[in-house]
């Protein structure tokens, strides 16, 4: 686990780095709905839920940019595209609000801007809201290739500026959202060009169709997926580092791979396999954007000088800050960070990683 000196040594490199975070930006539409206001609809004889606040905040791509944002990356672009319509409008908001650049945040005519819509139901103050049924608004046809043309231009001027690339390619329906297959080839030859860029990728459905030199950072379940494995319903160690050591071999970068509870793996190109603990925090946690809050973690490090071991233990704690934020889009600050080591420190949080399985 890093020490507290070291983790303030890279605390103090955050603000040098030069961060762009590409792929599917979505507003997440927070709705919190007062059962105690509940109303019958004169028309239907429903109930109509009565939202007494709403939250309107990035999210998917956006949930990394924010964390990264909050980690203090020193400058900061958003990569992606939205639709032209008030969703898209209260995204790019929060992305600007965020201190990001958003020149290559294309507005397409004719696109939706995807969007979680999450209600949240609470019946006294005191309540942890619940959220019920989630409203989705996304793209379900292939983007047009002039829309690649510009996603690509954008990457390819922003790539050379930059210290650190992540990609969040989220959308699961094949070539809808900003990571398509040829988008895809053209990070792999980003990667071949920049050698210096630390990129990495966080990808649902497709971890494994990334091209060489790109740094993977899946859940277990996306790693086998990735491989090419099919996943045992309690999978071992040396069963997870089999799936990562497949990845590794395919891409030739370290492959993080998260575990829940049990912290991550982080798998060299070599073969060199090290456990890394999760922090353990009491309930009650939303794991909702935790791989996003490791993800930021992980590359802002790396682009500082972080081993990939060292940043793996701050995606770790980061992670154990977001998923203490209920109902919000989760962000860990520098003082946080301070808080969580010296939690960790004094024995007041357990960590837990493999070797305790």
């Amino acid at each position: 686990m890093i020490t507290a000196g070291r983790l303030e040594e890279l605390l103090g490199l955050f603000k040098k780095t030069r961060m762009a975070v590409f792929g599917d930006y979505f507003l997440d539409r927070y709705w919190f709905i007062d059962k105690r206001l509940a109303e019958i609809s004169l028309e239907t004889d429903l109930e109509a839920h009565q939202v007494a606040r709403k939250l309107l905040s990035p999210g998917a791509a956006g949930t990394v940019l924010s964390n990264v944002a909050a980690l203090g990356a020193g400058k900061l672009h958003a990569v992606g595209m939205i639709g032209r319509d008030g969703e898209g409008f209260e995204l790019r908001n929060g992305v600007r609000n965020l201190g990001a650049d958003d020149a290559q945040l294309l507005e397409i005519p004719g696109i939706f801007t995807p969007t979680y819509t999450k209600p949240m139901v609470f019946k006294s103050e005191t309540d942890i809201p619940a959220e019920i049924n989630r409203v989705d608004i996304k793209n379900r046809k292939p983007i047009p290739r002039d829309v690649e043309d510009q996603l690509i231009a954008g990457l390819r001027k922003i790539a050379p500026e930059c210290n650190a690339l992540l990609i969040s390619d989220q959308v699961q329906e094949d070539n809808c959202g900003a990571v398509t297959d040829r988008v895809r080839e053209e990070l792999g030859a980003i990667a071949r060009e920049c050698p210096n860029l630390k990129m990495i990728v966080d990808s649902r459905l497709r971890i494994g169709r990334f091209p060489k030199g790109i740094r993977l950072k899946p859940n277990q379940s996306e790693a086998f997926r990735g491989a090419g494995m099919t996943m045992p319903e309690r999978p071992s160690r040396a069963e997870v580092e089999k799936a990562g050591k497949a990845l590794t071999a395919r891409t030739g970068t370290t492959v993080f791979i998260t575990c829940g509870t049990r912290g991550l793996l982080v798998i060299e190109p070599d073969g060199k396999a090290e456990s890394v603990p999760g922090v353990i925090v009491p309930p009650p946690i939303d794991i909702v954007g935790a791989g996003d809050s490791v993800m930021a973690g992980i590359a802002i490090s790396l682009a500082s000088g972080a081993t990939p071991a060292e940043a793996a233990a701050i995606g770790n704690m980061v992670a154990s800050v977001t998923v203490t934020k209920i109902g919000q889009t989760g962000t860990a600050s520098h003082a946080e960070l301070r808080e969580r080591i010296r939690q960790i420190e004094s024995g007041r949080l357990e960590l837990r990683g493999w070797q305790d399985q």
